[in-house]
């Protein structure tokens, strides 16, 4: 399930003067000039190259008649839950992706509930008047075929993938609906006179890996729509992460680090947030070749600090980058506990704590774009 331009919606449905028109959501873009990034756009918006975790001022130059509105996060969250409230109706089995998003495992509900199509169109419409918003649901044998299934006929969109006819259902799709296929991949794809993920499927993994290498072998498993990732519920999740793909491969490595900041702060957010410490840091990097690898660093003591993630993210960073462009970059932290009954850091930073709890309170009431770390800037 993934809902349709999510925070952009939530202020169109309610200000019914905003249907139709261009709306981003971040923050105030100060003529031009502002230092926050987007968090969301409406359709209309992202007929003009809009796109979330863009800078507001780029947006503010692409569509300078759009309406720029502040982010209210804790309106959206309240949305969000009650979203997440329609779907526990029918499955505990729900893995909460983001505020918008979310996999449901609806094995065992069939006998109660009836189909899987029956209970997805039953959710379409209870949202639709409870919240007054659509949301695009992709049904499917797994995880990566609901996800491909709910993108597919944005917005509004309902689409379902027979076991029997998963290849039928793929075949014809764009290299690009693959998950981490990208322009410079697909160009080298295309040089294979590979541009349909059945023209893919069709190539064996000794031939993919000698070009791509190892990524090669997860090409033919994608082409074949294999997926046995399991729908885990947030209770029982394992490790929290965020990670961003340039539109462009980026060289500059001020700028990684600024993205490695920002992306640290909101993993340390999501953390605070649900009370929640890990112990082991995790730097994610893809090359412009597709080449990925992960880093990590495990510390002394559990933290939930954006400086010590971040820190010692960058330290992973200066230690293995290469001159390669990167593609993309991604931060987590794993090994999680609660926060009650962690052993404690004799050595923590009170006064770091502190501006962490004010720029949490900010966040939660204006939104993660609200307040950025200095470093970001």
């Amino acid at each position: 399930m993934d809902m349709d331009a999510f925070y952009a919606s939530v202020e169109q449905r309610d200000h019914s003067e905003l249907q139709g028109k261009p709306v981003v959501i971040g923050a105030d873009p100060k003529e031009g000039q502002g230092r926050g990034v987007v968090c969301a756009a409406s359709y209309e918006a992202r007929k003009y190259g809009i796109h979330s975790a863009q800078p507001i001022s780029r947006a503010f130059r692409l569509c300078p008649h759009a309406v720029f509105m502040p982010v209210r996060m804790d309106y959206y969250v309240s949305v969000s839950r009650k979203l997440m409230e329609i779907f526990k109706r029918y499955t505990p089995l729900v893995e909460t992706v983001s505020l918008d998003e979310a996999f449901l495992d609806l094995t065992g509900t069939l006998r109660l509930m009836g189909s899987a199509e029956e209970t997805g169109l039953r959710i379409k419409t209870e949202i639709r008047h409870e919240q007054g918003l659509t949301a695009s649901i992709g049904i499917a044998p797994n995880k990566l075929l609901a996800k491909i299934a709910s993108d597919l006929k944005k917005p509004d969109g309902f689409v379902v993938v027979d076991h029997n006819r998963i290849g039928e259902f793929l075949n014809p799709l764009p290299i690009r609906r693959i998950w981490g296929v990208g322009a410079k991949i697909e160009k080298q794809l295309n040089e294979l006179n590979i541009r349909t993920i059945g023209d893919l499927s069709r190539f064996s993994i000794e031939e993919l890996k000698s070009r791509f290498g190892r990524h090669g072998e997860v090409l033919k498993h994608l082409s074949r729509g294999e997926d046995d990732s399991p729908v885990v519920p947030e209770r029982n999740a394992k490790s929290i992460s965020n990670e961003i793909t340039f539109e462009k491969d980026e060289s500059d490595r001020l700028c990684c680090l600024n993205i490695l900041l920002w992306l640290s702060e909101k993993v340390a957010f999501r953390m605070r947030s649900h009370r929640i410490k890990g112990k082991t840091v995790v730097l994610k990097i893809r090359d412009c070749d597709f080449t990925t690898w992960t880093k990590h660093h495990t510390l002394v003591f559990p933290t939930d600090a954006t400086d010590t993630i971040y820190q010692t993210v960058q330290k992973l960073f200066e230690n293995n980058h290469s001159t390669r462009p990167i593609r993309l970059l991604g931060v987590g932290m794993t090994q999680l506990s609660r926060t009650d009954g962690d052993q404690t850091d004799l050595f923590k930073d009170d006064k770091q704590e502190k501006i962490n709890r004010a720029m949490d309170k900010l966040k939660n009431k204006y939104g993660e774009c609200i307040v950025l770390r200095g470093k970001t800037n």
